[in-house]
């Protein structure tokens, strides 16, 4: 179960779900939502990545917007996509590099801190990583990145030169494989970035709540992620 915390920002103090591993110490995980909120299906991403030997907080991107709890309902979509549309990007890249500092400092946190981000919030962990180390702050040790819908628009204009790894299915009804390659070939030149790809496989074929889950490809791209982080930001 997730503990209710608060994280300050520039604008108050934002609503986040924070769990702690079974230790109750370790490195720190940055877990960014889908458009869907801090749904069930993300925390128990949450949930897994804690039993890992994390500890990860999850915040509520919306939570400038009035929304803090998950959106649901036959029309979620719609509704997730009319809040991204009046997100104000910047202070939610704000908020997200604000949920890296105050992981860093939270006494359960006894190393790094990584990100890890689904559609929506694979594109947000992206930009938060690049803004960390475009002004010199501490960078992430890692990024985990699934299908970042914003990634299009982001990966030529930044870098995030931090180990980084990046899911695309190639049936990805919103991002075509054409642009999926075009951001492989942006993406790889830096040296420690891995790229995987997935035939067959839609948008959100990780979310196990929505029609385009794909079961082979979630677990092979979190095994794959497993092994990512256990490298690059180790369970002592």
């Amino acid at each position: 179960m997730s503990a209710s915390v608060t994280v300050p920002t520039d604008a108050g103090d934002m609503p986040a779900h924070l769990w702690l591993p079974p230790s109750g110490q370790g490195p720190g995980i940055v877990l960014l939502q889908e458009i869907f909120g801090v749904s069930s299906y993300v925390q128990r991403r949450g949930e897994k990545l804690a039993a890992l030997g994390y500890v990860v907080v999850a915040p509520e991107v919306f939570w400038r917007l009035g929304v803090a709890a998950p959106i649901e309902g036959e029309d979620a979509l719609q509704q997730g996509m009319g809040l991204v549309q009046r997100l104000d990007w910047d202070a939610a890249v704000r908020d997200g590099a604000a949920s890296v500092q105050w992981l860093r400092g939270h006494d359960a946190v006894d190393a790094g801190v990584g990100v890890v981000g689904f559609c929506f919030g694979g594109g947000l962990g992206f930009n938060v990583a690049a803004r960390l180390e475009a002004e010199a702050q501490t960078p992430v040790e890692a990024l985990v990145s699934y299908y970042g819908s914003a990634l299009p628009g982001l990966h030529a204009a930044m870098t995030v030169s931090a180990p980084s790894l990046h899911h695309f299915g190639l049936a990805d009804s919103f991002i075509d494989t054409a642009t999926v390659r075009a951001i492989e070939e942006s993406l790889t030149r830096q040296p420690a970035t891995v790229f995987e790809t997935y035939d067959g496989a839609d948008h959100a074929f990780d979310n196990d709540d929505m029609p385009w889950h794909d079961a082979g490809a979630s677990a092979l791209a979190w095994s794959t992620t497993e092994q990512f982080l256990r490298e690059h930001l180790p369970v002592t």
